[in-house]
């Protein structure tokens, strides 16, 4: 799978995300500055979390009036995969790209801390190495994850089966409605979700549950269609 990660002024994870590619894949991603216009030749691209742009205005609204958007709407269109974490949710809301949005958190406090995720299907590009049902832990670490939508928009999400992520046993951290915690598109190709898996892909990080994450689209990617 050949991956491509987005980096915005204020990017703190994008090393992260390369990590876990290359853990899953086998090769290193490509750094796009935000400011091009085109992407190389990839299969995947990643908008990895941090504080672009200083969450100036809105978390993630400057970075979604980026030079690289419309390259990543061209990717999408092509069918290729688009996965938004943390900062990278709140850049897809904002663009567009994913219903609903990111408010500040209900506690109006930074959170940096594991949660536990139940994984609610297993079969999209993005779960399909996770069992049915499993809850499996992962870091989070924002101020503006309270996910939110209209109740047709949150109808529509739900009834499609957009919600891949949710926190389970009570860990919810910001105040998601439903516990959201990650949803894909319509077209199941792009996913936005608020915690980290990257960080959560070696035993000196605590475990390795977030690698499924990775390793379920390297296998999507590799199988014919």
């Amino acid at each position: 799978m050949k991956s491509a990660v987005i980096v915005f002024p204020g990017s703190n994870r994008d090393r992260d995300v390369a990590a876990a590619l290359e853990a899953a894949t086998g090769r290193d991603p490509t750094f796009v500055w935000h400011a091009d216009t085109e992407l190389p030749d990839v299969d995947l691209v990643v908008m990895p979390g941090g504080f672009s742009y200083g969450d100036y205005l809105r978390s993630g609204a400057i970075a979604a009036r980026a030079g690289v958007i419309p390259a990543v709407t061209e990717h999408h269109r092509r069918g290729g995969y688009v996965l938004g974490i943390c900062n990278g949710f709140q850049i897809l809301t904002e663009a567009g790209f994913l219903p609903g949005a990111l408010m500040r958190n209900a506690g109006l406090r930074f959170v940096c801390r594991k949660v536990k995720l139940s994984v609610e299907r297993t079969d999209t590009a993005f779960t399909s190495a996770y069992e049915d049902g499993q809850v499996i832990p992962c870091p989070v670490a924002h101020h503006d994850g309270n996910y939110f939508a209209d109740p047709e928009t949150l109808a529509r999400v739900e009834g499609n089966g957009q919600v891949i992520f949710r926190y389970a046993d009570g860990t919810n951290p910001n105040g998601s409605v439903n516990d959201i915690a990650g949803i894909t598109d319509e077209t199941g190709r792009i996913l936005g979700m608020m915690p980290h898996p990257e960080n959560l892909i070696a035993s000196h990080q605590g475990g390795t549950e977030g690698l499924g994450l990775f390793a379920s689209l390297a296998g999507a990617v590799s199988e014919p269609a």
